[in-house]
């Protein structure tokens, strides 16, 4: 199964770079994930990549930034706040990427808008 996340270029450009090695969400998909189409939020606003997924953690915060915080990508400062009264944190563990030549538009994969979470790919 594949999905597409909405994410912002900065943190793209960590994920491309190597040096995000996660992505954290509030919420897991409930089928079971395979790849990620990365959306690339305003300004780029293109699907520029797919990345596999190798697992999926979920843990309570804290627990959660001591497994990932060599490859978050992100500060702690910015973590804690994105799971600021969150007792359950996900993250998308980063695999093989698969960076496209020409980026395309969410319209290639029959989206007509950036989902504000995730949307399940066929």
């Amino acid at each position: 199964m594949k999905i597409l996340l909405s994410i912002n270029p900065e943190h793209v450009e960590n994920i491309l770079q190597g040096t995000k090695r996660f992505e954290f969400r509030k919420v897991k998909c409930k089928n079971d994930v395979k790849m990620i189409l990365i959306y690339s939020t305003s300004p780029v606003m293109k699907v520029v990549a797919e990345v596999e997924v190798k697992g999926i953690i979920e843990n309570d915060p804290e627990l959660l930034w001591e497994v990932t915080s060599e490859f978050a990508g992100i500060s702690k400062n910015f973590f804690d706040k994105y799971y600021q009264g969150k007792n359950l944190a996900i993250a998308y563990e980063l695999g093989e990427i698969n960076i496209f030549k020409k980026p395309k538009s969410l319209e290639d994969f029959g989206i007509n808008f950036a989902p504000q979470s995730f949307v399940y790919i066929n």
